[in-house]
């Protein structure tokens, strides 16, 4: 058994994570998880990662558990169970303990797209045309962001990974190519109407820094050049939302998410199969997709329900 404690073996794996390139936030998630956690242990995060026994996860995690939600608990119940698989390959201990620590049951999350039909297109002509109030305004910058949201389905932290290469091809075949989570790549085709959108924010963006922009640059930064950041991309969508007058037309607990499940609702709306939302979406598991078909086919038959003439024959069938 190599030697160590749960605290030196933790920074040993997230080490090992950060060799292969996962973005920021899902370290910084990584981090939490394993030291909440770890904060919880009988005999503190010192205590020897050879000696952490089922019986000590287990209270650790119930501890844990009580003031989190079940998707919290969930989560670091995943990211727990890949760190013991990490120290078992690495000799530090003869079995992962996880598979008997209780862990909360999990509906699938339900799909939160935008509520309205036109609320995307509001959305977009609002910030085109400037209406969103802002100390320094860039509406193409503003437009270009939203549109990439509502018409790639990229996370919110892809969106801040993407650099000016990231955007490939020549025009009339441009691609966007996005490091998604756990370091897998995938390629999402841009259609000409986006691609003209980023092409102008590119173009007000060389006016207003007067720089070339080398490909290893962000595809996107504030006002003052910087790479745009997570904070800065939820006000933007935040205020924009508040000067379409569609605030209330975004579901609790979605904001920037909010976009990529509108892409994905409509994707399913226009009859796309699960295979092909999950190769867009990047999603690691085909049943993710499967959601937003269900949801889109529920919703279809409570419209039709719905029609008045249906009501008409369930009163003339009951006579």
């Amino acid at each position: 058994m190599a030697d160590g404690s749960v605290a030196h073996w933790i920074e040993v794996y997230l080490e090992h994570l950060q060799a292969r390139k996962l973005a920021a936030n899902s370290l910084r998630a990584y981090r939490l998880d394993l030291t909440s956690v770890a904060g919880e242990l009988s005999g503190t995060p010192e205590l020897p990662a050879s000696e952490l026994t089922a019986a000590t996860l287990r209270s650790a995690f119930a501890r844990h558990a009580a003031a989190r939600s079940a998707s919290s608990v969930t989560r670091a119940w995943s990211t727990w169970n890949g760190f013991f698989g990490f120290l078992v390959v690495e000799g530090v201990v003869a079995g992962n303990p996880m598979q008997v620590i209780p862990k909360p049951r999990s509906s699938p999350p339900t799909p939160k797209p935008l509520q309205g039909e036109d609320t995307p297109e509001r959305l977009l002509r609002t910030v085109s045309a400037g209406l969103r109030q802002a100390r320094n305004p860039w509406p193409e910058r503003d437009l270009a962001v939203l549109a990439t949201l509502l018409c790639t389905g990229v996370r919110s932290a892809e969106l801040l990974d993407l650099t000016v290469a990231s955007l490939a091809g020549r025009a009339g075949d441009r691609r966007l190519h996005v490091r998604g989570k756990g370091g897998k790549n995938r390629s999402i085709p841009i259609e000409d109407a986006l691609d003209s959108v980023i092409q102008s924010y590119l173009q007000s963006r060389r006016a207003r820094f007067g720089e070339r922009l080398p490909g290893s640059e962000p595809l996107f930064v504030d006002h003052r050049g910087e790479p745009l950041r997570r904070g800065g991309l939820q006000y933007l969508v935040r205020q924009s939302l508040r000067a379409a007058g569609i605030s209330d037309r975004v579901q609790r607990g979605a904001m920037v998410h909010a976009l990529r499940h509108t892409f994905a609702t409509r994707l399913a709306e226009d009859g796309a199969n699960a295979a092909e939302i999950a190769k867009l979406l990047g999603h690691a598991s085909i049943n993710s997709s499967q959601t937003y078909i269900d949801v889109t086919a529920r919703e279809q038959r409570m419209s039709v329900r719905a029609n008045r003439t249906h009501q008409v024959l369930g009163e003339l069938s009951d006579r």
